[in-house]
């Protein structure tokens, strides 16, 4: 099988790397906070967690022509990291979940305005820590490339089950508006709102979800799917989800962990303004995007979404 490397040695892109090394395969890591990690061997990211010796572990970039090479930077930084490098591996998979805020694209449009060549998108409802203890996890991996076969047969491991999908506008819009929702169902239990409001927002969050993907090209059956539903169901519910988390600490009003990236804050400004463009009603994405930037209060946000007209579901 053809060699991996992971772009971005945060905890998924570092926990893919572990899953992918115990499967035998060959995987480099880089990542620019390596430098800083107590051994190469210890990501502080993943803690208790040892990385296999057969992993490459660097801080210097390179990439081969034969290589698949795994993108698990922050969204907001991709375009930065391909113009930066310039990488031509033979394939390029984005493992992260966003909207880029200056163009509106997801991770596949940001590869390709950026380089000009395909890109695929894995995503789906994981942690990185269950991935990395080696427990059972499903992604999508998605896109309309010729080597669709060829890479879900090498991300896949015993533990690690890839589906294949040929809609990766889908597949990124899903993983990417979760993250909005995840946050509005934290604001919710850290105010105390309760679960049925909860369950209220994250059922008519889909729904936000889906008005603005169906209109920007996606299937409804991928906003159905691991990349979509099963990725809401997931990260509205632990608090292993840092957007969740994030919500949590902004609805009890306590400092959240500034050290985490939380992509559904940036992703709600860019959801707005991709409604606003295409005028989607999307009041949920909308208070979110209000709250993170602090021009509204919660209790101004629930007297809105509460006074909202009554309407068939």
């Amino acid at each position: 099988m053809k060699p991996i490397t992971v772009a971005g040695a945060g905890a998924f892109g570092t926990a893919l790397a572990i899953t992918l090394a115990r499967a035998g395969r060959e995987v480099t890591l880089w990542g620019r906070s390596i430098a800083n990690w107590p051994s190469a061997r210890d990501n502080p990211r993943l803690p208790g967690i040892e990385l296999p010796k057969s992993i490459v572990v660097t801080g210097d970039f390179t990439v081969g022509s034969d290589d698949i090479l795994l993108l698990a930077t922050p969204t907001q930084t991709l375009r930065e990291f391909l113009t930066e490098h310039r990488p031509d591996p033979f394939a390029l998979v984005a493992c992260c979940k966003g909207i880029d805020l200056t163009t509106g694209l997801g991770p596949t449009g940001v590869v390709d305005e950026t380089l000009g060549r395909m890109g695929a998108v894995l995503t789906g409802p994981s942690f990185a820590s269950d991935i990395a203890r080696g427990l059972p996890t499903a992604l999508t991996l998605a896109t309309k490339d010729t080597t669709a076969a060829e890479l879900q047969e090498t991300l896949s491991t015993e533990t690690l089950r890839v589906y294949l999908s040929d809609d990766p506008t889908g597949a990124e819009l899903g993983g990417a508006l979760k993250n909005v929702i995840a946050i509005a169902c934290g604001i919710c239990i850290g105010a105390g709102l309760g679960q049925s409001a909860r369950a209220a927002l994250m059922t008519r969050g889909y729904a936000e979800m889906q008005r603005l993907a169906l209109k920007l090209g996606a299937r409804p059956d991928t906003l159905a799917g691991l990349s979509g539903f099963g990725d809401l169901a997931l990260t509205c519910t632990s608090e292993q989800s840092r957007n969740y988390a994030y919500g949590l600490a902004l609805g009890s009003n306590v400092a959240g962990d500034a050290t985490k990236t939380i992509e559904g804050k940036a992703t709600a400004q860019a959801v707005v303004a991709l409604a606003d463009k295409h005028s989607i009603d999307m009041p949920i994405a909308a208070t979110v995007r209000d709250m993170v930037d602090g021009t509204t209060t919660l209790e101004q946000a629930l007297s809105d979404l509460l006074s909202r007209p009554l309407k068939k579901e």
